[in-house]
C-alpha cells in the first residue's frame, strides 16, 4: 500500500474519532471542559507575565572611576596650522564649496540638534551643545551672505572651532586641558559633516581636491581619537574607567512591561496588580517555572493527557516533527531560567544541569520542517529576555524523582500553566483584541493598495500572547486557530468593531509570514499551508470556523443584494473578496453544489421581489390615479425611470455580471420590463381610447417620443431576454401617428415650396456682386430650403429607427409621394416664371406693337431691301439662369437623397410581403399618359409674310388645359419635342390645338385634331405614333406611351425625376429658342445663295431675262468666304455664351451648348432633305456644290461646339459623345445617298427594310412571353415612322428614378439607334424626287400593314397568355 494511502486513512481514522468521541486533545481528555473565569484568566496571564519580568536579562549600569589628570599632547600647537593647506590655494575655485550647500549645510545640522541625523557620534549631549553654539552664529544673515559670497570652507571651520572653544571651556577649572582634546574631536565631526553633505549631492565628485583636503584635515585632528563614536573616547582616554553593577528587581509593576499590558486588558490598576504580585511573589518563581517545565517533560515522556500525544496529529511523522521541537525549546527555556537564576543550578545536580551540545547546532541535526524547531529560538529571543539561542543538550536533566507530578491528572500540577490551556488562552486573546480594538490611542495600520488601514493586536498585546503561547506550549496553528475562531465569534455576534475590514486584516496577520522567519527552512506560512502537521483538533475547529463565516457572509451578502437597486447601494466588493480569497480559496472548506445553487435561487427570487417594489413605487410615482389624467407623458416618465434603473444596475455590474451566479440586471429587467410593457400598452390604449371618444387626438410629437422610449426599453429587454418576445406591439400601435404626421407633411408641402419661392430672388450666392460666383454659389436659395425640408422629413421617420421593415418601407413611399409632390410644385412655379421672363417683348417688339398694319408692311419691305441680317443677342435674366441651376442642383440632390433612402431594398421588402396576383384585392387604378408633341408639317399661314408662329396646346373634352408647348417663329414645319404627363383613371378623350403667336391681338387658331386615351389599347405599355389631321390643313404627330401609376417608391422617385429633366429641358428648349431664329437665318439656303451666285446684282438680273444664253461657269468660293458666312453666327454664340457663363453653371452650360448642337443638326438637315413623310416635297435638293459647303459648316460648328484649347489642347465644351449623336451621324452619312439614282435608292430603302423586319421578327421569337400589343389607331404615313413598334419602354418612369438609370436608358437608346439603322434618310432623299412619288405611298401602305398584322399576332398571344381566350382586366406588373 503506498505511503499516500496510508496517510489518508490516519487522516480519516483520527478526525472520525474525535466527531465521535470528542478525543484527540488534551483538551478533551478531561471529563468536562473548563469554564473559564475572568479572575482566573488575569491571574494566569499575571504569573506568566510577571514571570517574564523574572527572567529578562539584568539591567546593567555603568559607574565611572576618575584617573589622575594627564597634559595633552596634540598634534599640531594650533588650528590655523592644520589650515595652512587650504591657505595655500586660498583662490582655487576647485578648493571652494558649491552653490546651494549652505541650505544643505544648515538642514543637516538642524538635523543633528533635532537627533534626527543617523550617525552615532553625532547623539552625543555634549557633540549637540557646539554644534549648537556654532549653530546660532551660521544663521546670522550677515555671516551667510559672505559665506555665500566667499564660498572658503576654512572661514566655516575657524568659525567653527572658535564656538565650541568657548563652549567647551565653560565650568572647566583653571589648567584643566581635556576639553582641548574635545574640541578637536568635535571639528573633526564638523569636517566630516561637511564631507557628508558634499557626497550626498555628489558635488565631491566635481570637486576631488576640496574632498581630499577634508578628508586630510580629519585625518590630522583624530590623531588622539580614532574612533568618534566610541563611549570611552568622548571624554579622552585618560579621563578615567568604568565598572558595570548589576542593577537589582525593583518588583514595582512600573518597571514590568507585560504585567501593565495584563493591567490594561482585564481593567485593573496598578496598584491592585501590584497588590497581586506581592501576595503571590513566594509562589511565582523562577523555581517553579523550572518546575513546570520538568513535569511538562515527563508528561510528555508519559505520553500523558496533560500533553499533545500521537493521536492528536493526522500523521505520525507530524507527531514526531513537533516532538522534536519541543524537546528543543524546553531546553532553551530551562536553561534561560538556570542563567537567570543561577542559584538554581546549585540546588541541582551537576550532571542534571542542560549543558550547550555542538552536535546539535549542526544543521544536519534538525528538523527543518517544523518551525519551532529550528526557528522559535530566536523568536523568542526577540520578545522575551530568558531565551538564548544556543542548542541545549537535556538528555542529562532527569525528571524522574525529582518531578512534584501527583498521579491524579484532574489536579493541575503546573503553577504558570493553567488546566486548560486552550481554554484560557483564547479567553484572554478574546479580551486583549477586545481592548486594542476599543484602544483610540492604538495607531492603524498603514493603508496600501489592497487592504485598508486597520487596528488589531498591539504589539504589546502580541508579546503577551506570544509569552502565554510558548510558556502553556500551546501548538503555533492552535494559537492561530483560536484567534481565528474569536474574530468569527465577534463578527458573527455583529459587534460593531469587527468589520470585514478587521475580519481580512485577521486572516492576513494569521497567513502573513513573520519576519524573522524568512531566513529559516521551517516557517509558519508553511506550517499554515502544510494541514498535514495540524492536530486534528484545529482542523475541526478550522472548518468549522470557515463554515460558521460563509453563513454570516452569505447572509450579509443577502441583505446587501436586497439593497442593489437602491441609489446608492453598500459595496459588495469586500464580502465577495474575502469569501473568494479566505474561503473559497481555502481547501479546508467544503460546500455542496446544492446549497450554493439553494441560495443562489433564493437571491434570485428576492431581487425578483425588489425589482418589483421598485416598479411599484415608480408606477405610483409617475402614473396618476385617475385615468383621465392619463397622457403618453407619464408612460414616457415611466419608462425613462425603468430605463435609467436598468442603466445603472447595467453599469454598476459591468465588470462583475454575476454574483454567486445571479445576474442583477436578469433579475431586474425580466422582472420589471413585462410589468412595463404590459402596463404601457393598456395605458396607451386607454388614453387612445379616451382620445377618440373625445374627438381628440394625441399630439404626434407625444407618439413619437412615446415611441422612442419603448425603443429604447424593447432593445435593453432583448439584450438581456433575447429569447422572449416584447409583450407590447409598439410599431402596430403607434403607427398611427406616422401616417397622420406623413399626411400633415403632405398638406403642407406646397406651401413649404410656395414661401421658399417666395423668399428667393433667384440670385447667385456672392457676398460680392462683381465677384464671380463658384459652381456652388449659382443656384439659389430656394432650391436648398426645400432640399432642407425633404431631408428633415426623411430623417424624422428615419430617426425613430422603426423596427418593421415593411412598415417603414410604406413611410418611405409614402415620403417619396410628398417629396415628388414637392418636386413637382417647385418646378411648375419656377418654370412659369422662368416662361414670363423669356417670353417678355423685346424693344423692338414693344416698338411694332404700336405701328399699324400699313407700317408694318413698309418697315417688312424696307428691311428686306436693307438685307438685315443682325440680330441683337436676346437680353438674358441672371435669374432666368439661376433658375436653371436650381433644377440641375434639384437633379442632383434628388439622386443623393434617393441613395440614402435605399430605394431599391424598400421596394424589395414591399415587394416580399406582397400577397399573390390572386389575392390582391382589384382597386381602381390610375394611368399615366406620356405626350409627347413632335412635330407638325404643312401648317397654313396665319402671318401676312407667309408664315407662322405655331405653338400647341393640349386640352381635355372639358375644355381643361393640360399642356401648352414653346412658340416655334416663323415655320410651318415646327418641330417641338415636348412631352407631358396626362394622369386618368379611363379613357379620356384629348384635343390637340395648333394657334398662331401674335406679338398684339389675339392669336390666330391653325388647326385642331383630337385623339381617344384608352388605357386597354396600351396594354403592352409600349410606345404609339399618332399623325392627327388638323380640320384646317397640315398634320401633327403625337407620341403616347403609358404606364400604371403606382404606390411605389420607385415610380414615386422616377416620376420627380422626370419631372425635374423634362422642365431641365423645357427650360433648355426655351433658351435655346431665342438663339435658334438667328441660326436657322446664317444656316440657310438663302446664305447658300449669296455664296453661290456672288449675292445679287445688275448682270445676274440681266441674265435672267436672257435665258437662251449658255450659262456662265460660277466660280465656287473660297475657304475663307464660307468661313466668313459663320462669322456673324459665331459672334452671335460668343455675345450670348459670354452671357451665360456668368451665371450658368459648367453642368448647365453644357446642356445649353449640348441643345444648341441638337438645334444646329435640325437646321443642317432641314438645308439638305425634307421631313419624312409620305408626300413629295417642293423642296430643291443642293448641288454638290452646296453640298460641300454645308459639310464645311458642319465641320467648322462641329469644332466650335467643341472648344479645343490650341495651347493645352484640352476639350471645354460639348463632349464628343456628345457632339456625335444618331442625327449627327445620320446626316454624315447622307454624302453616300444624296445624288444617288432614283432608283438605285428604292432598291437600297427596299433591302434595309426587308432586313430591319426580319431582325424585328427574330427579336419578337425570342421572346419567352410576347409584349401585349394593343392595336394601334394608325393613321396617315405610320409605317414611315420606323417600322414595326419597338419592345423597349422608351423613357418610362421606373426608368428615370434616378440619374444612374436615366444615363443607362440613354446610353441603351443610342446604341440601339447605331446598331439598328434604317432607311428614313433615304426616304427623305426620296420626297425631293418627283419619280418616287409612287413608291412612298406603296411603302406606307405596306409599313400599315405589317404594323397591323403584327399587332394582331401579338394581342392573340397575350389572349392566349392570360387564359380562357379573353383579355385580363389586370395590367401586368413590373
Amino acid at each position: 500500500m503506498s505511503t499516500s494511502s496510508t496517510q489518508s486513512r490516519g487522516i480519516n481514522r483520527r478526525f472520525n474519532s474525535l466527531k465521535s468521541n470528542g478525543h484527540g486533545s488534551r483538551d478533551g481528555s478531561f471529563s468536562r471542559k473548563r469554564v473559564v473565569t475572568h479572575n482566573e484568566a488575569y491571574l494566569y496571564a499575571l504569573r506568566v507575565a510577571y514571570l517574564t519580568y523574572l527572567l529578562q536579562p539584568r539591567a546593567r549600569r555603568t559607574q565611572h572611576v576618575p584617573a589622575p589628570p594627564t597634559p595633552v599632547h596634540r598634534s599640531s600647537t594650533s588650528v590655523n596650522d592644520l589650515m595652512k593647506d587650504f591657505s595655500l590655494i586660498r583662490d582655487s575655485k576647485s578648493t571652494r564649496f558649491p552653490h546651494g550647500f549652505m541650505s544643505e549645510l544648515e538642514r543637516r545640522l538642524t538635523g543633528v540638534l533635532m537627533g534626527r541625523e543617523k550617525k552615532p557620534e553625532y547623539n552625543d549631549a555634549t557633540v549637540k551643545r557646539t554644534f549648537a553654539a556654532f549653530f546660532n552664529a551660521f544663521t546670522e544673515q550677515s555671516f551667510k551672505k559672505r559665506m555665500e559670497k566667499d564660498r572658503r570652507v576654512e572661514d566655516l571651520v575657524l568659525i567653527f572651532f572658535s564656538n565650541a572653544t568657548k563652549e567647551l571651556q565653560k565650568g572647566k577649572p583653571a589648567g584643566d586641558d581635556s576639553w582641548k582634546l574635545m574640541a578637536d574631536r568635535h571639528l573633526a565631526l564638523f569636517v566630516r559633516l561637511i564631507s557628508l553633505v558634499l557626497k550626498d549631492h555628489d558635488w565631491a565628485r566635481d570637486r576631488p581636491e576640496l574632498a581630499g583636503r577634508l578628508a586630510t584635515l580629519e585625518s590630522k585632528l583624530l590623531a588622539h581619537d580614532q574612533d568618534l563614536s566610541s563611549t570611552p573616547t568622548r571624554n579622552g582616554p585618560s579621563a578615567g574607567t568604568t565598572v558595570e553593577v548589576v542593577i537589582p528587581l525593583s518588583y514595582e509593576v512600573k518597571d514590568m512591561p507585560l504585567v501593565q499590558v495584563v493591567a490594561r486588558i482585564f481593567g485593573l490598576t496598578n496598584t491592585q496588580v501590584q497588590s497581586d504580585i506581592n501576595k503571590y511573589k513566594p509562589v511565582w518563581t523562577e523555581k517553579a517555572a523550572l518546575q513546570d517545565l520538568k513535569s511538562y517533560q515527563t508528561f510528555l515522556n508519559l505520553n500523558s493527557k496533560k500533553t499533545l500525544r500521537t493521536d492528536d496529529f493526522h500523521f505520525d511523522e507530524a507527531y514526531d516533527s513537533w516532538r522534536k521541537g519541543e524537546d528543543h525549546d524546553l531546553s532553551q527555556m530551562m536553561l534561560a531560567i538556570i542563567q537567570s537564576s543561577p542559584e538554581l543550578a546549585k540546588s541541582t545536580p551537576g550532571s542534571n544541569l542542560p549543558k550547550f551540545n555542538r552536535q546539535m547546532s549542526s544543521p544536519e541535526s534538525g528538523d527543518g520542517s517544523y518551525p519551532e524547531n529550528t526557528g522559535r529560538a530566536s523568536d523568542f529571543s526577540e520578545r522575551s529576555s530568558y531565551v538564548i539561542d544556543q542548542p541545549v543538550d537535556m538528555s542529562t536533566l532527569s525528571s524522574g524523582s525529582q518531578s512534584p507530578v501527583s498521579s491524579n491528572d484532574e489536579e493541575n500540577p503546573f503553577t504558570f500553566i493553567p488546566p486548560d490551556p486552550r481554554a484560557f488562552y483564547r479567553f484572554i486573546l478574546a479580551e486583549a483584541l477586545t481592548y486594542d480594538l476599543n484602544d483610540t490611542s492604538l495607531q492603524s495600520s498603514e493603508p496600501t493598495a489592497d487592504a485598508p488601514a486597520v487596528k488589531l493586536f498591539s504589539k504589546q498585546s502580541t508579546e503577551l500572547l506570544n509569552e502565554l503561547g510558548l510558556r502553556w506550549r500551546i501548538h503555533p496553528v492552535s494559537r492561530m486557530v483560536l484567534s481565528l475562531d474569536v474574530v468569527r465569534e465577534k463578527f458573527v455576534d455583529q459587534e460593531k468593531e469587527y468589520t470585514l475590514d478587521t475580519l481580512d486584516a485577521f486572516f492576513n496577520f494569521i497567513k502573513a509570514q513573520p519576519p524573522e522567519l524568512k531566513k529559516n527552512q521551517g516557517t509558519m506560512s508553511s506550517l499554515l499551508h502544510d494541514r498535514t502537521k495540524w492536530i486534528v483538533t484545529d482542523t475541526a475547529l478550522y472548518q468549522q470556523i470557515l463554515s460558521a463565516l460563509h453563513e454570516a457572509l452569505m447572509r450579509d451578502l443577502y441583505n446587501i443584494m436586497q439593497q442593489c437597486y437602491e441609489s446608492k447601494p453598500p459595496s459588495i466588493g469586500p464580502i465577495m473578496y474575502v469569501l473568494k480569497t479566505h474561503i473559497y480559496d481555502d481547501s479546508s472548506f467544503s460546500k455542496s453544489q446544492e446549497e450554493l445553487d439553494a441560495f443562489s435561487g433564493a437571491l434570485h427570487e428576492g431581487l425578483q421581489q425588489k425589482a418589483h417594489e421598485m416598479y411599484r413605487s415608480y408606477l405610483e410615482e409617475h402614473v396618476p390615479q385617475e385615468q383621465q389624467s392619463w397622457e403618453f407623458f407619464h408612460v414616457i416618465e415611466l419608462g425613462k425611470a425603468v430605463t435609467t434603473l436598468a442603466q445603472k444596475i447595467q453599469k454598476r455590474y459591468k465588470k462583475n455580471p454575476e454574483i454567486m451566479g445571479v445576474n442583477p440586471l436578469t433579475a431586474l429587467v425580466e422582472t420589471i420590463l413585462p410589468l412595463y410593457a404590459e402596463d404601457a400598452r393598456d395605458i396607451v390604449l386607454r388614453i387612445l381610447d379616451l382620445a377618440q371618444a373625445s374627438g381628440k387626438e394625441v399630439p404626434i410629437e407625444d407618439g413619437f417620443a412615446l415611441y422612442g422610449e419603448l425603443v429604447d426599453i424593447r432593445r435593453i429587454y432583448a439584450e438581456v431576454l433575447p429569447k422572449v418576445p416584447f409583450p407590447f406591439p409598439i410599431e402596430a400601435t403607434l403607427a398611427d401617428f406616422v401616417w397622420r404626421w406623413i399626411r400633415e407633411t403632405e398638406s403642407s408641402i406646397n406651401d413649404w415650396v410656395d414661401q421658399a419661392i417666395k423668399q428667393d430672388q433667384f440670385r447667385v450666392r456672392t457676398d460680392n456682386p462683381q465677384q464671380i460666383p463658384t459652381e456652388e454659389q449659382r443656384h439659389s436659395v430656394s432650391v436648398m430650403d426645400i432640399f432642407s425640408s425633404f431631408n428633415q422629413i426623411i430623417d424624422r421617420v428615419v430617426q425613430l429607427n422603426w423596427d418593421d421593415d415593411l412598415q417603414y418601407a410604406k413611410f418611405m413611399t409614402a415620403l417619396a409621394k410628398v417629396v415628388g409632390t414637392g418636386i413637382a410644385r417647385y418646378c411648375d412655379t419656377v418654370e412659369q416664371r422662368f416662361t414670363k421672363e423669356m417670353d417678355r417683348l423685346s424693344p423692338e417688339q414693344e416698338a411694332a406693337a404700336s405701328q399699324t398694319k400699313q407700317e408694318k408692311w413698309l418697315q417688312l419691305a424696307k428691311d428686306t431691301w436693307n438685307n438685315k441680317d443682325k440680330i441683337e443677342p436676346f437680353q438674358f435674366f441672371p435669374e432666368s439662369f439661376v433658375k436653371l441651376n436650381n433644377i440641375d442642383f434639384a437633379a442632383h440632390q434628388l439622386d443623393k437623397l434617393e441613395h440614402e433612402v435605399n430605394v431599391d431594398a424598400c421596394a424589395a421588402v414591399i415587394q416580399s410581403h406582397a400577397p399573390p396576383v390572386t389575392q390582391r384585392q382589384k382597386k381602381t387604378n390610375n394611368y399615366v399618359f406620356t405626350i409627347k408633341i413632335v412635330e407638325a408639317e404643312d401648317l397654313k399661314a396665319c402671318d401676312m409674310n407667309g408664315s407662322s408662329d405655331p405653338y400647341v396646346v393640349l386640352g381635355d373634352e372639358y375644355q381643361k388645359r393640360l399642356a401648352k408647348t414653346r412658340i416655334v417663329y416663323r415655320n410651318l414645319n415646327p418641330r417641338w419635342d415636348e412631352s407631358v404627363d396626362i394622369i386618368t383613371q379611363g379613357p379620356l378623350n384629348i384635343i390637340a390645338t395648333v394657334w398662331d403667336w401674335d406679338a398684339m391681338g389675339d392669336h390666330d387658331c391653325v388647326g385642331r385634331a383630337s385623339l381617344k386615351l384608352d388605357p386597354s389599347h396600351f396594354g403592352d405599355f409600349l410606345p404609339r405614333e399618332y399623325w392627327l389631321d388638323l380640320d384646317s390643313q397640315g398634320r401633327i404627330l403625337l407620341r403616347v406611351s403609358m404606364e400604371g401609376e403606382r404606390d411605389d417608391i420607385q415610380f414615386y422617385f422616377g416620376k420627380a425625376f422626370r419631372t425635374l429633366k423634362r422642365t431641365e429641358r423645357d427650360m433648355t428648349r426655351i433658351i435655346t429658342d431665342k438663339l435658334s431664329a438667328y441660326i436657322h437665318h446664317c444656316l440657310s439656303r438663302r446664305t447658300l445663295r449669296n455664296l453661290t451666285s456672288k449675292g445679287i446684282t445688275i448682270s445676274t438680273v440681266s441674265n435672267y431675262f436672257n435665258r437662251n444664253r449658255p450659262p456662265q461657269t460660277t466660280q465656287a468660293p473660297s475657304e475663307a468666304e464660307i468661313t466668313n458666312a459663320l462669322k456673324p453666327l459665331f459672334a452671335y454664340f460668343d455675345d450670348n455664351f459670354a452671357i451665360m457663363n456668368q451665371t450658368l453653371t459648367s453642368t448647365a452650360m453644357v446642356m445649353v451648348m449640348t441643345r444648341l448642337w441638337k438645334e444646329v443638326l435640325v437646321t443642317v438637315e432641314g438645308l439638305l432633305v425634307p421631313p419624312l413623310s409620305d408626300k413629295p416635297s417642293a423642296q430643291r435638293q443642293l448641288s454638290q456644290q452646296e453640298l460641300d459647303i454645308v459639310f464645311k459648316w458642319l465641320q467648322y460648328l462641329f469644332d466650335f461646339f467643341h472648344a479645343v484649347d490650341d495651347e493645352t489642347g484640352e476639350a471645354n465644351g460639348v463632349p464628343l459623345g456628345v457632339l456625335r449623336s444618331p442625327k449627327y451621324f445620320d446626316i454624315t452619312t447622307l454624302n453616300f445617298f444624296y445624288f444617288e439614282s432614283t432608283d438605285a435608292l428604292i432598291r437600297t430603302s427596299e433591302r434595309m427594310a426587308s432586313a430591319t423586319a426580319a431582325r424585328q421578327q427574330s427579336q419578337r421569337n425570342r421572346l419567352s412571353a410576347p409584349a401585349a400589343l394593343a392595336s394601334p389607331a394608325f393613321g396617315g404615313a405610320a409605317g414611315l415612322m420606323g417600322g414595326l413598334p419597338s419592345t423597349r419602354r422608351s423613357k418610362s418612369i421606373m426608368l428615370s428614378r434616378n440619374l444612374g438609370t436615366m444615363k443607362k436608358a440613354k446610353e441603351e437608346k443610342w446604341k440601339e439607334a447605331q446598331a439598328d439603322p434604317n432607311d428614313d434618310m433615304i426616304l427623305r432623299i426620296l420626297r425631293m424626287r418627283p419619280e418616287a412619288e409612287r413608291y412612298l405611298k406603296d411603302r406606307s401602305r405596306q409599313r400599315e400593314r405589317l404594323a397591323a398584322n403584327a399587332a394582331a399576332d401579338i394581342i392573340v398571344k397575350q389572349s392566349l397568355m392570360a387564359g380562357g381566350g379573353r383579355m385580363t382586366s389586370n395590367l401586368p406588373r413590373r
